[in-house]
């Protein structure tokens, strides 16, 4: 939605600063997906205030300090910019092809037949991310002719998963358990999609021949979104799923 509205070149070379009640609320792992994403409209960096949360992030990863050699903004700081976005009136949301900046509202796009749904990458393959698929597919099976590919982000992820239970719902409603890394978003390997296609995938890049042919189409989504749509067999609202 951000970067729908600000378009893809907004923040070349400016750094940007995230705050609010939603970004307090968010756990570390989609603080760094959201950050990491400003990297969609040329940002240099993004931050967010350390807190409480940021501090056992980095307990519980081996940093006896967390707390050591903080950065904080200057409170006389003065941004070039502030904009403020209520999330309470933002539903799913879609980067149609061929932009990330492309974005629209999941409505408008409900029920385009879809040949492959994937759940990967640095942006929408971490544990939470499987966590809320695996709630979207449980105790049902995915499209007879859709694929429902998944790729955790890390042998970290993929390990807890297993632990959890998360990759034997996904296993059973269909999924295809592939190598976690970079995989099909960077277009080297399983998930790959052909000449025509359409793909509704978690990742961050949406543009021509990205996860494989340049003439098939990539939506980008919300794994929650992704997993409704791999059972429907097109694109779906994830809320009529919970």
């Amino acid at each position: 939605k951000i970067i729908g509205t600000l378009k893809a070149d907004y923040a070349v070379y400016k750094g940007i600063e995230f705050t609010g009640s939603a970004v307090s609320d968010m756990p570390v792992s989609e603080r760094l997906c959201l950050c990491n994403m400003t990297t969609e409209m040329g940002a240099k960096c993004a931050y967010i205030q350390p807190d409480d949360k940021t501090f056992a992030y980095l307990k519980a990863r081996g940093v006896k300090n967390p707390q050591a050699g903080l950065v904080h903004s200057d409170p006389d700081f003065v941004f070039s910019e502030e904009l403020a976005f209520d999330v309470s009136q933002i539903g799913p949301q879609l980067a149609v092809p061929f932009s990330v900046d492309n974005a629209a509202d999941i409505d408008a796009h409900v029920g385009k037949r879809i040949d492959q749904a994937y759940i990967g990458a640095c942006t929408g393959g971490r544990l939470e991310d499987l966590q809320i698929a695996a709630r979207v597919v449980a105790g049902k099976k995915i499209a007879d002719h859709t694929r429902f590919v998944v790729c955790p982000a890390s042998r970290e992820v993929l390990l807890a998963a297993i632990e959890d239970g998360t990759v034997r719902t996904l296993i059973e409603a269909g999924a295809t358990l592939v190598t976690p890394g970079c995989a099909a978003c960077l277009g080297i390997h399983e998930g790959l999609i052909a000449r025509g296609e359409r793909c509704i995938s978690s990742t961050n890049r949406n543009f021509p021949g990205r996860m494989g042919d340049k003439t098939a189409e990539i939506y980008l989504a919300s794994p929650a979104s992704v997993a409704a749509s791999a059972l429907a067999g097109a694109i779906a609202d994830p809320r009529s799923f919970f």
